[in-house]
């Protein structure tokens, strides 16, 4: 473990009660069980077997730790500590991917003991006399690669590799991102559809709708408003007569006020247009006709109630509704009244129909002619025809006691007879509508969410109204709308991104003919994962299909930068094997080591130039604006973190790892009597 040799730990620490060694005993206690930002007081019982087994064989140039979950810090140190009071080392280097992560080590350092420089700069050359190492960002190693390898060859050092704690560290920003399945794309123009109780007459709601479009026009931004209430007498425009539908044409976005975003805008016209018993939702056009004719609903998150009675599906679409409109991030939350229709009900009293000689037949064809109108002929005026319907006046149908008194209904034997005499007139409610499910009946619960990811909120608002509302045998929910896209798109991606992922490695494979050689270049792609996820959690963009196509095309890029770097390690490796066949010896450790460093400052070169010439194609997309780009941005972000990351890990990362491989392979060991004399030195602590 001397002249310049590494060792490389894994993941965040912690650990748990162990005697072996009392080194670091007032390092922090692991906090709450776990220590994820520091040490613990004890070796874990593999540790300790692991470690006896380094000391007590012969060990090799690099010692890998990767830990789950916890235990890097402690093992790191202790083992710096017994090598360097041994005198098997005499310096110690930290290499971390951050600031904070090589302060946070040298603290836990000084702890033991173990003085190094957090503020060692490339320009110093040098650190002071009071450290015996220093602790590096990945960034510092990069710059001035022969420093560092200079600084590490002029003594016994020990360098700490700290590659996968950037990984551990990835795991907050990406449990902070929300999911969606496909980011709102603006189409310029916002679709306005409010939605009123039933029952709402024909004069009322064009006095409500020009209302809300007077509002709405009201605002800079919007350049056109277009409104309609009702609905067509046609099978392709199902939308009831209190659902409206209003186009809002908005002007260029710069002519918007400064600073102002489309949810901005949005938020600011929902809250303009709060009345009483009406329901906003705001989508977009185009948009929201896909989603209708897929899903049949028009908000982003849609609920059935499915059952087999209406009365208490209904029912329980009103407590859903109550329950989801307290989920925060909801917009407006509105279940459909399928009981709120208004009927004249006309039941045939069969009795009076016998006594009079009238049958059920003449009852009905009077109440269609009388009511609904007949037609009777069709004029023809000039290129234009027109139906001519018969029936009664309006004051003769305008209430159900005129209907009773003034409709007659004809007699076989001549005369007439009031519809009243032979039929009950009855006012009463039933469904203004019946939708089916699955051959069961179904009531819709539109909802809208502002500032909120897609599944996120569907999550909470599932534990919501699992929590409060009951469902009856028979009863249940189906989530629907976009969510709907998303849990399909996430079944899609379980097959896809490992079907990627075989593809690649079967290609590596085939070209290295190595199972060792094409694991080092997959380790590669988790890295690639590194940059991305931090760079769209900086941007508060969601995963969506779009981010994880552009996750998928990171990994083929990562990939070639991967198999270009070990190209360029095996090739200098196969160099280093010819001098030393040249020269009558066996490669050695020292040989190993120099082929490394030659083959991967090399590869610095050309693996710039390809970031250089990604991030060139990539950050005008990032920087676009207008119609679509919103879809590809999150194509591009993913790639342009995660070609940042993998630059500085892939240059440390797969040489570190191609050492420890070929380490194995050529047997490097350590020289015994250095080895004896570290274990001799800890036999009286054991």
């Amino acid at each position: 473990m001397a002249d310049g040799r590494s060792l490389t730990s894994g993941t965040p620490d912690g650990s748990v009660q162990h005697d072996l060694f009392h080194i670091g005993e007032d390092l922090p206690p692991a906090m709450p069980e776990r220590a994820a930002w520091g040490t613990a007081p004890k070796l874990r019982q593999w540790q300790q077997e692991a470690l006896e087994r380094y000391l007590q064989t012969s060990p090799q140039d690099f010692l890998t730790v990767a830990t789950p979950g916890a235990g890097k810090t402690t093992f790191a140190l202790r083992v710096a500590k017994i090598l360097m009071d041994s005198g098997v080392v005499q310096r110690l280097t930290v290499v971390a991917p951050t600031d904070h992560l090589k302060r946070q080590w040298a603290d836990n350092a000084a702890r033991v003991g173990i003085a190094i420089d957090p503020n060692f700069k490339n320009a110093d050359g040098r650190h002071g006399a009071e450290y015996r190492g220093v602790a590096l960002t990945y960034a510092q190693v990069a710059n001035k690669p022969v420093l560092h390898r200079n600084r590490t060859e002029a003594a016994k050092t020990l360098v700490i590799l700290l590659a996968l704690g950037a990984l551990a560290v990835t795991v907050w920003p990406a449990r902070q991102l929300g999911t969606e399945f496909m980011p709102d794309l603006n189409e310029g123009t916002l679709l306005y559809m409010p939605t009123t109780l039933p029952g709402i007459s024909v004069t009322k709601a064009s006095e409500l709708m020009q209302t809300q479009n007077r509002i709405i026009k009201s605002f800079p931004e919007v350049a056109s408003v277009y409104g309609k209430a009702g609905r067509a007498a046609t099978a392709t425009d199902p939308a009831p007569s209190e659902m409206f539908e209003t186009v809002v044409n908005l002007r260029p976005k710069q002519e918007w006020r400064k600073g102002l975003t489309l949810d901005g805008l949005i938020a600011e016209m929902d809250k303009a247009l709060q009345f009483p018993g009406v329901s906003n939702a705001w989508t977009m056009p185009i948009k929201a006709r896909i989603d209708m004719l897929s899903t049949g609903i028009r908000t982003p998150v849609g609920v059935k109630v499915i059952g087999p009675d209406l009365a208490v599906i209904d029912k329980l679409a009103r407590q859903v509704e109550q329950v989801l409109k307290a989920v925060p991030g909801t917009s407006s939350a509105y279940a459909e009244r399928n009981l709120g229709g208004y009927y004249l009900e006309i039941t045939p009293n069969r009795e009076a129909l016998a006594r009079y000689g009238i049958a059920v037949q003449d009852v009905q064809d009077t109440i269609a002619t009388a009511l609904g109108g007949q037609s009777v002929t069709t004029t023809v005026e000039g290129r234009q025809r027109f139906t001519v319907n018969m029936r009664y006046p309006r004051d003769l149908r305008d209430n159900p006691g005129a209907i009773a008194n003034d409709i007659l209904v004809p007699m076989p034997a001549g005369g007439a007879v009031p519809l009243g005499e032979v039929a009950n007139v009855t006012p009463a409610r039933g469904p203004s509508s019946i939708r089916t499910e699955n051959g069961q009946l179904a009531t819709y619960i539109y909802v809208d969410i502002r500032d909120r990811d897609l599944g996120g909120y569907v999550a909470d608002a599932q534990r919501a109204v699992q929590a409060s509302v009951l469902f009856p045998p028979g009863t249940y929910l189906v989530w629907s709308g976009q969510y709907e896209y998303l849990e399909r798109a996430a079944a899609r991606l379980k097959i896809v991104v490992p079907v990627t992922l075989a593809i690649i490695f079967l290609l590596l494979y085939l070209n290295f003919r190595s199972v060792a050689e094409t694991l080092i270049v997959m380790l590669s792609l988790p890295f690639a994962l590194v940059g991305g996820l931090w760079l769209m959690w900086a941007l508060g963009f969601n995963l969506s299909v779009a981010v994880a196509v552009g996750f998928i095309a990171l990994a083929g890029v990562a990939a070639e930068t991967g198999v270009v770097m070990l190209i360029y390690l095996n090739h200098a490796l196969e160099a280093a094997r010819a001098r030393c066949a040249a020269e009558g010896r066996r490669i050695g450790r020292d040989d190993l080591h120099r082929a490394i460093i030659e083959g991967a400052v090399e590869r610095v070169r050309p693996k710039m130039m390809t970031v250089v010439a990604i991030m060139a194609g990539l950050l005008p997309i990032l920087w676009s604006t207008g119609t679509g780009s919103e879809i590809m941005q999150r194509i591009a972000v993913p790639m342009i973190g995660g070609m940042i990351s993998s630059t500085l890990l892939t240059l440390i990362v797969i040489p570190a790892i191609f050492a420890i491989v070929k380490g194995i392979e050529i047997r490097v060991k350590v020289p015994e009597r250095e080895v004896g004399a570290a274990v001799a030195r800890q036999q009286p602590q054991l």
